[in-house]
């Protein structure tokens, strides 16, 4: 069983790698820049990104807020949206996306990611697998998805920053 989860998780790494590749071209195609906010990710999307090399031209940067103090203090989200939704919530996602582009002045496009990636910390209404993305472009809309993962800790944290390199691809697409 344990080699089943070796080839899963090197599996999913791997995809992650490809995606991120495929990101950064896109960025080069549509002239723009990318930065990230993230939590339970904890830096996989930005270092996806840095990777490869010459990415430095289209990745400004990220930021990695893990508690809810960093999210405030770093990014901007208000403790007002922390105790009403919590860190969890299309709010707060929200927040943090609008916050990295704002604090990255050459960035264009903005992803964050807040979930809960166990094995613990899970509820009834949030349950572990839980995790919250936004994508935030300057002078427009900020958009937030929710996805539910399965898997241990460290297949939830690759799916989640495959899901936001997805995300941000479709937002370059359409903006």
């Amino acid at each position: 069983m344990h080699n089943v989860h070796l080839l899963v998780t090197s599996a999913l790494q791997e995809k992650l790698l490809v995606q991120s590749s495929a990101m950064l071209n896109m960025l080069r195609h549509h002239h723009a820049k990318i930065v990230t906010a993230e939590s339970c990710t904890g830096g996989l999307v930005a270092a996806a990104l840095t990777h490869h090399a010459g990415s430095s031209d289209v990745t400004e940067g990220g930021f990695v807020t893990y508690s809810n103090r960093m999210k405030q203090v770093v990014l901007g989200v208000r403790d007002a949206t922390l105790l009403q939704f919590g860190a969890v919530s299309a709010e707060t996602v929200e927040e943090m996306a609008e916050g990295a582009l704002h604090m990255s002045p050459d960035a264009t496009l903005a992803v964050s990611v807040s979930g809960i990636a166990g094995p613990s910390g899970g509820s009834e209404a949030k349950p572990v697998g839980l995790v919250w993305f936004a994508t935030a472009v300057r002078n427009g809309a900020t958009i937030s998805d929710a996805q539910n993962f399965a898997g241990d800790r460290t297949q939830i944290r690759t799916l989640a920053a495959l899901h936001a390199l997805e995300l941000a691809a479709k937002r370059l697409e359409t903006e």
